[in-house]
């Protein structure tokens, strides 16, 4: 991989396909699948159960079917409860092998609570230090597989404010997925978290955020659901993030990975006509960075 365009694939969420527990409606898979390919995305995550074949090869043969590989997926864990640790550890390696026999690179943790994915609480210290050290584990089992993991922060998770950013920051040396929307809701410049954390990045979600809406789902006020309903989430270059120069300073430090358009949106009433709904929004998102991020790193 090597241009910027040439890295910039898609996930199933900004089709509303979610892990969440009630999310809403999937469009159904060979309409994400052409719908992606059409925009010219050559890769997508993996997307919540069900959306693609459980079977590793069958993976393979669903995404080569429209010219399209998988980067990983987006895997919540539970690291701070020893009582779930060997039940971790089995999750972690199935999921894996899992990802390196479809032909994936990214495992992207999510730090939960629980499978529910109840609201967080702050953790002790014997919590924190057992998530540190699961986070190792899961490196070395990841390191077996031909994989990278990357820590993902991510509202309502145990990796939510900027002080749980900080903690792991400080606390161990795992590798992380910057997702530009989920730290700038948490209360983290995401240029700031480049600018300091750019040989820790392995991995990019492109997400944009009007911040107006943001601290009613913080205060728990509004689901994450309801958030996104309201408008929290925007297509790149209409929200208040500064999505071009997150990746004016990744590119200079040397950054080449993947940069997800990772937009949440979630369907719950009709499901749109074909041509109509999530994928007008991912193209206005790859337009801004087709027509003013690239052009802005090639002046450089």
């Amino acid at each position: 991989m090597s241009t910027f365009l040439s890295r910039v694939a898609s996930a199933p969420i900004s089709w509303g396909i979610c892990e969440v527990p009630g999310w809403g409606h999937m469009l159904p898979t060979p309409r994400v699948l052409r719908e992606m390919s059409e925009l010219g995305m050559p890769a997508t995550e993996l997307g919540a159960p069900g959306f693609l074949a459980s079977n590793p090869e069958e993976v393979r043969d669903q995404l080569a079917e429209f010219d399209m590989s998988l980067v990983g997926g987006f895997t919540p864990v539970v690291l701070h409860d020893r009582r779930q640790r060997d039940d971790t550890i089995a999750f972690a390696r199935a999921t894996a092998q899992l990802f390196e026999r479809a032909g994936a690179t990214e495992f992207i943790s999510a730090v939960v609570m629980d499978a529910d994915w109840s609201i967080p609480r702050e953790l002790d210290s014997d919590e924190i230090t057992h998530m540190l050290e699961m986070f190792g584990v899961i490196d070395d089992i990841c390191a077996e597989h031909g994989l990278n993991q990357v820590v993902h922060p991510h509202l309502q998770t145990v990796v939510e404010t900027a002080s749980d950013v900080q903690r792991i920051l400080d606390g161990c040396d795992v590798k992380w997925c910057l997702d530009t929307g989920h730290l700038a809701i948490g209360g983290v410049d995401p240029v700031d978290f480049a600018r300091r954390a750019a040989d820790r990045v392995g991995h990019v979600h492109l997400k944009d955020v009007d911040l107006s809406k943001a601290p009613a789902v913080l205060a728990r006020e509004q689901s994450i659901m309801q958030g996104v309903q309201s408008g929290l989430f925007t297509p790149l270059g209409q929200g208040n993030v500064a999505i071009a120069e997150v990746i004016e300073v990744l590119e200079g430090a040397g950054y080449d990975g993947w940069y997800i358009i990772e937009q949440d949106t979630a369907i719950t009433g009709d499901l749109p006509a074909e041509g109509e709904g999530p994928v007008t929004q991912v193209s206005e998102s790859l337009a801004y960075l087709r027509d003013v991020v690239a052009p802005r790193l090639t002046a450089e």
